[in-house]
C-alpha cells in the first residue's frame, strides 16, 4: 500500500500543526503583529538606555536615535544606493534561480545528471564570497556590475536547486498512475505533474534565496568596482569614522532584504493559494 505525500507537509512538517493551533486560538492580525512590534520597540529603548547611561562610544555602538537621525538625513542617498544594490540582487536572483530550476529539472530527468549535480552544487555553495568577489572584479571592467550579479547568482543557485530537486522527486502516486494510464512520459510528465507539485518547494528555495541575494550583493560591493551601492557606502562611512551613518546604511540593507523576502512571500501566496487557505 502506497501513501500519498503532501508537498506542504513535506516542505514544512510543522505548518499544519501551527495552522491548527492558530485556528484554535483564534488569533487575528493584531495579535500576530503586536507582540513582535512591542518586543522590537522595547529592544530599541533598552539599546538607547544602555548607550546613554553607559556612555558607550559611537565607534563601538551608536545609539538608535543617532542612527535614525542619520537615516532620515541621508534618506535620498540610501534610496539611490538601495536601488543600485537592489538591481544587482534582483538580476542575480533571477539568473541564479532560473539556472537552479533548470538544473533541477535536468537532474530529475536524467539519472546521471542527478548523481553528479549535487556534489557540484555543494561545491559552488562552499565558495566564499570574500574570495570570489575580488577575482570576478579583476575579470571585468571596474565599472561593470556583472561581477556582483554573478556572485549573487552563485549564492542563490544552491537553495533554489536543492529545494526544487526535492520537490520534483515528490510525486503523488495517484497522479503518477493517472499519467501512466495515458502513457505520459518525459518532459510532458514533468510539465504536467512534477513542476506543479514542486511549486511549494520552489518558493521555499526562493524565499531563502531572496534574503541571501541582498546579503551577497551588499558584501560583493566591499571589494571594489562601482561605488554606488549600500556595501560601498557602508565601507566609505566606516572609513571616515561616521559610524551612525554606516549603521544607517546597514538599516537600509535590512529594509531591502525585508522587501525582497516579502515580495517572494507574496508571489508564493499568489502561485500557491491552496497553501494560504490551509494555513489560514
Amino acid at each position: 500500500m502506497t501513501g500519498t505525500v503532501d508537498p506542504v507537509v513535506a516542505a514544512d512538517p510543522a505548518a499544519p500543526v501551527a495552522a491548527s493551533r492558530r485556528r484554535r486560538s483564534g488569533r487575528g492580525l493584531p495579535a500576530t503583529v503586536l507582540p513582535p512590534l512591542v518586543f522590537g520597540v522595547g529592544g530599541l529603548l533598552l539599546w538607547e538606555l544602555i548607550v546613554v547611561v553607559g556612555r558607550v562610544a559611537p565607534f563601538i555602538l551608536p545609539a538608535p536615535s543617532a542612527i535614525g537621525k542619520e537615516f532620515w538625513t541621508n534618506l535620498a542617498v540610501i534610496w539611490q544606493a538601495g536601488l543600485a544594490s537592489g538591481t544587482n540582487a534582483l538580476v542575480g536572483l533571477l539568473a541564479g534561480a532560473a539556472v537552479g530550476i533548470l538544473a533541477a529539472m535536468l537532474a530529475s530527468r536524467f539519472r546521471f545528471l542527478g548523481e553528479v549535480s549535487v556534489p557540484v552544487a555543494a561545491a559552488l555553495n562552499a565558495l566564499p564570497i570574500i574570495a570570489l568577489a575580488p577575482i570576478l572584479n579583476n575579470m571585468f571592467e571596474s565599472t561593470s556590475s556583472i561581477p556582483r550579479r554573478l556572485v549573487v547568482a552563485i549564492v542563490v543557485f544552491f537553495p533554489v536547486f536543492v529545494n526544487t530537486s526535492r520537490g520534483l522527486r515528490v510525486v503523488d502516486p495517484t497522479h503518477r498512475e493517472l499519467m501512466d494510464s495515458y502513457a505520459v512520459r518525459g518532459w510532458t510528465f514533468t510539465r504536467l505533474v512534477r513542476l506543479p507539485g514542486a511549486l511549494p518547494f520552489v518558493f521555499t528555495g526562493l524565499r531563502q534565496a531572496s534574503s541571501l541575494a541582498v546579503i551577497a550583493a551588499v558584501v560583493a560591493e566591499y571589494f571594489g568596482g562601482l561605488q554606488d551601492g549600500l556595501g560601498s557606502r557602508i565601507t566609505s562611512a566606516a572609513s571616515f569614522t561616521a559610524y551612525p551613518r554606516a549603521w544607517a546604511f546597514v538599516v537600509g540593507a535590512c529594509v531591502l532584504g525585508l522587501v525582497f523576502y516579502l515580495v517572494a512571500l507574496g508571489l508564493e501566496r499568489l502561485a500557491t493559494p491552496w497553501r494560504a487557505r490551509r494555513s489560514g
